[in-house]
């Protein structure tokens, strides 16, 4: 257990320090609200490029510390969380985690998602303020501190959104796990012609095709959730998942449930499939 929580702390550390320029950018589309009845970004291009000229390069890693602190036990949780379970699930199915039953892989994800909840909120509530920061009050960008958002929020605070968090990881995971173990194994297949364990590049493979997918399809669920915690809030201001969305629905339509959607498969699909490559490869190395 400890072996395989270590495993995924690193996994996710690489993963998340890569790609995190585009969650910069997905939060900024996802947060934005028209002014003047124009909208700030005219998509994520445009987005980039005005983070970067009024806030230099290092604006895009705003809030990189703090997730980077938060990471490490969530994906500690959920790549070991999955593993286990899809483990006890392939001696009860008489078979082997590999080759486990598709259904049995997305419970074994859905438990992974549940369990990692504890540790996201909390990191992701601080992500989300820091990176919208700049964008609330000019110049009061520099003033704002990881912990000093955690001071103002209480532990009480950190857990906002909590219900909005679990709709998006839960069934995200329980579609992840379930498509990248058979996305892995149909890609080896086809390499190398057997039913062995799938190579590190067909996981890296496997996992980033199968992140493309669950990421777009709880897209909605994860613009809920960045409304909810964000620090720039409407008056009045959201009062929960159901008040969120319906005030969204009304006032932005059916579309605005999809922003973001191509930065957040740009950022999700590498994120895992680098901490799912990872993973794997410690485990081979390692033995672990």
């Amino acid at each position: 257990m400890v072996a395989k929580l270590g495993n995924g702390a690193i996994a996710g550390v690489t993963g998340v320090s890569i790609v995190f320029p585009l969650d910069m950018v997905k939060t900024r589309l996802q947060n934005q609200k028209p002014v003047q009845g124009r909208m700030p970004y005219a998509g994520g291009v445009d987005c980039f490029r005005q983070i970067v000229s009024r806030e230099g390069v290092r604006g895009l890693y705003r809030g990189l510390v703090p997730n980077l602190a938060g990471v490490t036990p969530e994906k500690a949780l959920k790549l070991a969380v999955n593993d286990i379970m899809r483990g006890v699930l392939a001696r009860r199915a008489g078979t082997t985690p590999d080759a486990l039953p598709v259904a049995y892989g997305a419970l074994a994800g859905a438990t992974a998602g549940l369990c990692q909840v504890i540790a996201t909120n909390p990191m992701e509530i601080v992500k989300i303020q820091m990176q919208v920061a700049a964008t609330n009050t000019a110049g009061a960008a520099g003033g704002v501190t990881a912990m000093g958002i955690v001071r103002g929020l209480g532990l009480r605070g950190l857990y906002k959104g909590t219900a909005a968090t679990l709709l998006r990881d839960v069934p995200f995971s329980l579609l992840f796990f379930p498509l990248q173990a058979l996305f892995a194994r149909q890609a080896h297949s086809r390499l190398y012609g057997d039913g062995g364990k799938p190579a590190t590049l067909c996981v890296l493979a496997g996992s980033t095709a199968a992140g493309v997918i669950a990421a777009a399809v709880v897209t909605p669920a994860d613009v809920i959730k960045t409304r909810l915690q964000s620090s720039s809030q409407p008056s009045p201001p959201y009062r929960g998942l159901v008040d969120t969305a319906s005030r969204i629905l009304q006032t932005e339509g059916p579309r605005a449930f999809f922003k973001g959607t191509v930065p957040r498969c740009l950022t999700t699909a590498p994120l895992f499939g680098i901490a799912l490559m990872m993973y794997d490869l410690q485990q081979k190395v390692l033995g672990w």
